[in-house]
C-alpha cells in the first residue's frame, strides 16, 4: 500500500512538471532550455512529445541567425517536427508545395497541421483546394473549409503567399449571383484606395452576401500579398 502511494505521488509530480514545462515552452525556447537545466525532473519532463509540440516558435524574421548553424538547434527542431509541431509542419508544408513542388507530401503535411487547429495552415489548405481546376470535389472541400474559417472569424488573421491566380480558379459559379466575376475589380479598388490612404481600403468583401464571391475576393488578396 505504501509503495502504491509513493508511486501515485511520483506520477502526480511528473504530471505537474510536464504541465509546468508545457507552459514555459509555449512562452519561450530560451526559458525552456533554462528550465531543463534546473533539475532532472524538469529535464525529463522537457523530453515529452507534448512539450515539443507546444514550443513557441518565433517567426522567421525573429529567429536568431545562428540557430540554422547549430547542430543542437537542428536536433531540437527536428524533434519538434517529429512530435508534430503545428507551426513547423505548416512551414515545411509550404516548402514542399511551393518550393519543392511535392504536392502530395505538401498536402499531407498541410492536412496534419490543419488537424491541430493551426488557422494559417487551414487557410493555406483552403486556398490551395480552391485553386484546383482538376477536382471539383476538392474545390467543394475548400469552400467548406472557407465557410468554417469565416464562421470562426479567422480569415482576417491568415496571410500566406500563393502562386499566380488564373480565371478558371473562380469559385462562384452561380448564374444568378449579382456579384459574380466582380471580385478582381473590388480588390483593385481596395488596393488603389490603400495606396491613397483612403478609408475605402478597409472592409475587403465583408459586405458581399455571396460567400463564394467572398472566397473569390480572398483568393485575389491571397495571391497578391506583398
Amino acid at each position: 500500500m505504501t509503495i502504491d502511494c509513493f508511486s501515485n505521488i511520483a506520477f502526480i509530480l511528473n504530471d505537474i512538471y510536464v504541465a509546468i514545462t508545457i507552459k514555459v515552452a509555449s512562452d519561450s525556447i530560451r526559458d525552456l532550455c533554462s528550465l531543463r537545466m534546473t533539475c532532472k525532473a524538469a529535464c525529463d519532463a522537457g523530453d515529452f512529445n507534448i512539450v515539443h509540440r507546444s514550443v513557441s516558435i518565433p517567426p522567421p524574421h525573429a529567429t536568431p541567425w545562428w540557430w540554422c548553424l547549430s547542430p543542437e538547434a537542428k536536433r531540437f527542431f527536428d524533434r519538434c517536427m517529429v512530435a508534430g509541431h503545428p507551426e513547423l509542419l505548416f512551414r515545411e508544408a509550404l516548402r514542399e508545395l511551393f518550393i519543392r513542388h511535392n504536392e502530395n507530401v505538401g498536402l499531407q503535411m498541410m492536412n496534419s497541421a490543419t488537424s491541430t487547429g493551426h488557422a494559417a495552415a487551414k487557410y493555406a489548405l483552403t486556398m490551395t483546394l480552391l485553386l484546383r481546376t482538376d477536382d471539383n470535389d476538392e474545390k467543394q472541400k475548400g469552400l467548406e473549409l472557407y465557410r468554417e474559417l469565416d464562421a470562426a472569424g479567422s480569415l482576417a488573421d491568415c496571410e500566406v503567399q500563393m502562386p499566380h491566380i488564373e480565371e478558371q480558379h473562380t469559385v462562384c459559379a452561380t448564374p444568378r449571383c449579382s456579384t459574380r466575376g466582380h471580385m478582381p475589380l473590388l480588390y483593385d479598388y481596395r488596393r488603389c484606395a490603400a495606396e491613397r490612404n483612403s478609408v475605402h481600403a478597409f472592409g475587403g468583401a465583408a459586405h458581399i452576401p455571396c460567400i463564394q464571391c467572398r472566397a473569390d475576393y480572398d483568393l485575389q488578396a491571397f495571391v497578391n500579398l506583398p
